[in-house]
């Protein structure tokens, strides 16, 4: 698959922000009215930490006052004494949520309720996306963070099941460079940016077929897991140099 298509980068693919950009210039409110409104996502409003650390497009961690080796929201997560500290419901947004998500000036969304979310360098999921829909595969909504990363919406519960899904299907012991953000969990939703590095964007936006029923992981988790292990053995591969 890698020889095929070779190195891809996010413009290969369009970006659906090209087509909307009224809506990635939207306000927090707005965004969160569509996501709440019309997919029936719950949202929260998200508030900056410390300063991300440094951050690689290879994909080099990313510092966050979390903690956590791979944070899909560096430096933001909900915001404390926000009055919504379970996210903002699906439905229609509530008036008295605007200010609090209009003075955060970013929308998370919580992650284990209506999608869990698999997270992988943005080359491999480059690749597998370009093979899982060449292959007829339809794929959920794809978010591409501004961070090296590209982020595939799936079922509900896969973190709670991934290990069994890579053991079923024979990657539980290869060193991936696969995260699946679950419940407990956010990661930064359009038109949020993250400091320093630009707005999260959709690569594949949602649609009233995929919102209410993200694809299963096991779909595409066989795809992602293959992508990222050739793009961990050509990263591994020694380098000639000529004399």
């Amino acid at each position: 698959m890698d020889n095929l298509f070779g190195d891809l980068r996010l413009g290969h693919l369009r970006l659906a922000a090209r087509g909307t950009r009224r809506r990635i210039r939207a306000t927090a409110f707005q965004a969160a009215a569509e996501y709440t409104g019309r997919w029936g996502w719950a949202v929260a409003p998200g508030a900056p930490g410390r300063p991300a650390g440094p951050v690689g497009r290879a994909g080099a961690p990313l510092g966050c006052p979390c903690g956590a080796a791979r944070c899909a929201a560096p430096g933001l997560h909900p915001a404390p004494g926000a009055g919504l500290p379970a996210g903002l419901p699906a439905g229609p947004a509530p008036r008295e949520a605007g200010a609090e998500l209009g003075a955060a000036g970013a929308v998370l969304f919580p992650t284990g309720r209506a999608f869990d979310v698999l997270d992988v360098p943005e080359q491999a999921g480059l690749q597998a996306l370009v093979r899982l829909e060449r292959m007829g595969t339809q794929v959920g909504p794809v978010l591409a963070p501004p961070t090296g990363r590209l982020q595939f919406l799936v079922a509900a519960g896969t973190a709670r099941r991934l290990p069994e899904l890579l053991y079923r299907m024979g990657w539980d012991d290869a060193a991936l460079d696969l995260a699946c953000h679950g419940e407990g969990s956010y990661v930064a939703a359009p038109p949020t940016v993250l400091d320093g590095l630009g707005p999260v964007r959709w690569l594949r936006r949602p649609t009233r077929d995929n919102a209410g029923c993200p694809p299963e992981a096991r779909l595409l988790l066989g795809t992602l897991a293959y992508a990222c292990h050739r793009g961990r053995e050509r990263r591994a591969e020694p380098v000639w140099l000529a004399s």
